[in-house]
């Protein structure tokens, strides 16, 4: 178990970067400020109806107890006009309060919508390193999750917590007003109650922040089990899977207990002042009474007075536990909001864009100018001066043993990660100088897992070319060998569900290929994309795509030789490094790396990436 209690720090630990702080309280005002500024007229809306509900509240107990007076003193001409201020001030203050409860409901839904569409899209923005280092699970949390937590804690502090300094300094003048011993003994409990909450406060910030830590340590490991679950059963590693699931919950529920613990607390002082003050009234509001210092109708208004302050406070309490976990959500959001993107797009690219749109295509696709990457958390270059280029019309193939950084030259070409040294040449022009989208829109990409998403398979195949018309797809899906997709009911308008696991791996690449093809781009690459097609197949789709992208540059990432060997230019990768650069024959028998290969392969071992 404590190597799983070690998974866990480290898995709570994504959301921050080698000791880089978590945002503070000054970051997470300020997120929450820039938040809530585009709704000021519907802020001051809502507290106007419930300064409207509080006004109501507090002078029904006053009327009443200038009913019961003068009752008692046999005026009843007055009965009449204070049962008439009574009614006006329920509907008053029932009217504030159901609109301000709605409006307060608008405006957290609101804030927490603003929340997720900006954390979402900051984390388009972000590199495949940025959002490496924050961790997938954290930021489905983040996306999600946290904004909810916001959204319920702003209402609850729109709706409990705001009316409470107006009710409770209100409800103290008019108890000075009737008595002024009675207004030492109401203002005495008011101020025990603060500190009960500041109390509170202080014992369950910390443990929230944890808590929320440990939700994405729960997220990231069950996101684990479920992906992983066929891989799980294989192996018979159903207890141990349990139990590693078993030691994060039972950390989420310690401090769960922890933070239950301290509300239980709280809520039995809460009860046990609002006992103690509703005694204290009526014994201190006898004397008086007794001493003819007060009316017994003042009993009964300050009595109200009390428990009015008790109830705002306790619900206030609720309000007050709820704000350190929403200032931790809000501090997360704050950290993935304030992470400056690794790739950010240089002053001058929309200029350089439109230069290259009017130099026109390039025989030179693409160049690798002594290139050269590096991770940040690495001691060595996973690649390393890379030199060759991709040109139109010609098929570059790059191929090499595991681990080699095949996959990392694709990421190079999208520009998910920037080079360390050297530059990558896109028509001659250093993609650092082009706008990011602009530079992929001059590239179709087919990943090493063929990713669909949930729609249908002419929905995903738009995704290349949002404005392909049917023929062109069914032109896409030829080229591709996704003649299956003619044998299927529905054919385009086939379902698709998440990640296309309805289709078999085969079936997936080929999709995704096509998904490329819509796409007119000047250079295509195709990351081990061939893995899942048996040889026949291939072969022909191969044929196909060398007739189809003549006017293109084409990167071909893959494992099998077999697939490589018609290429034009073969570059061999070994440890990041070009050690071979030629045809299949050429490097047949100058490159003692690419005959290793080869002749694995002819023996029948082949080479997983």
């Amino acid at each position: 178990m404590s190597a799983d209690k070690n998974i866990d720090k480290d898995t709570m630990g994504q959301g921050t970067s080698g000791g880089e702080a978590m945002p503070g309280r000054r970051e997470s005002l300020a997120l929450f400020v820039r938040l809530v500024r585009p709704y000021r007229g519907q802020v001051v809306a809502t507290l106007l109806l419930l300064l409207c509900d509080v006004v109501g509240m507090l002078y029904i107990p006053t009327e009443l107890s200038a009913m019961i007076n003068a009752a008692i003193g046999q005026q009843g001409s007055d009965l009449l006009s204070h049962a008439t201020r009574m009614l006006v001030a329920a509907i008053a203050g029932s009217g504030g309060c159901i609109a301000s409860y709605w409006m307060a409901a608008h405006l957290a839904a609101n804030v927490a919508r603003d929340l997720r569409v900006a954390v979402y899209q900051k984390s388009l923005a972000l590199s495949a390193a940025d959002f490496s280092r924050l961790g997938t699970g954290s930021m489905i949390t983040r996306t999600m999750g946290d904004a909810n937590v916001v959204q319920q804690t702003l209402m609850m502090c729109f709706v409990m917590l705001a009316p409470v300094p107006v009710t409770c300094v209100a409800a103290v003048i008019l108890s000075f007003a009737t008595d002024w011993q009675m207004g030492w003994v109401v203002l005495g409990v008011t101020l025990g109650m603060l500190a009960v909450c500041a109390v509170a406060l202080a014992k369950s910030a910390p443990i929230f922040v944890k808590m929320q830590q440990l939700v994405d340590a729960m997220n990231t490991r069950l996101r684990e089990s479920i992906t992983g679950v066929r891989v799980i059963r294989a192996f018979n590693r159903q207890r141990m899977d349990r139990e590693r699931l078993d030691g994060t919950f039972e950390d989420y529920a310690s401090h769960a207990i922890r933070v239950n613990m301290v509300f239980t607390l709280a809520d039995s002082i809460t009860f046990f002042l609002s006992n103690f003050v509703e005694v204290l009234v009526i014994w201190v509001g006898a004397d008086r009474v007794g001493a003819g210092a007060m009316q017994i109708g003042s009993i009964n208004a300050l009595n109200n007075y009390a428990m009015i302050i008790m109830f705002s406070m306790m619900m206030a309490q609720f309000a007050i536990l709820q704000i350190p976990r929403a200032r931790a959500c809000l501090a997360r959001a704050a950290e993935v909001l304030g992470t400056e993107p690794r790739v950010l797009d240089a002053p001058e690219a929309a200029e350089a864009d439109r230069e290259l749109v009017a130099a026109g295509p390039a025989d030179e696709v693409v160049r690798f100018d002594h290139a050269s990457f590096r991770f940040d958390d690495a001691d060595v270059d996973t690649l390393h001066d890379l030199d060759f280029s991709v040109r139109r019309g010609q098929v570059c193939a790059v191929i090499g043993n595991t681990g080699s950084g095949k996959s990392t030259v694709a990421k190079l070409l999208l520009r998910l990660f920037d080079v360390t040294e050297g530059a990558v040449l896109i028509q001659g022009r250093d993609m650092r100088e082009l706008p990011q989208r602009a530079l992929r829109s001059h590239v179709a990409y087919v990943p090493q897992q063929a990713w669909l998403f949930s729609g249908t398979i002419a929905q995903n195949l738009r995704d290349g070319r949002p404005d392909a018309t049917d023929e062109e797809l069914w032109h896409a899906l030829d080229v591709a060998q996704g003649g299956f997709v003619r044998d299927l009911p529905d054919g385009l308008d086939s379902r698709v569900s998440q990640g296309g696991k309805n289709f078999s791996g085969g079936q997936r690449q080929r999709l995704a290929i096509a998904r490329a093809l819509v796409r007119h781009a000047d250079l295509y690459i195709f990351d081990d994309s061939f893995s899942a097609l048996d040889y026949k197949t291939d072969a022909a789709l191969r044929h196909a795509l060398r007739g189809e992208l003549g006017d293109a540059a084409m990167l071909l990432i893959a494992q099998r030789v077999s697939t490589i060997h018609d290429a034009n230019q073969i570059v061999v990768l070994d440890e990041g490094q070009v050690v071979g650069l030629g045809t299949h024959d050429e490097l047949m028998r100058d490159c003692r790396e690419y005959r290793e290969i080869e002749e694995s392969q002819t023996r029948g071992g082949g080479a997983d990436d």
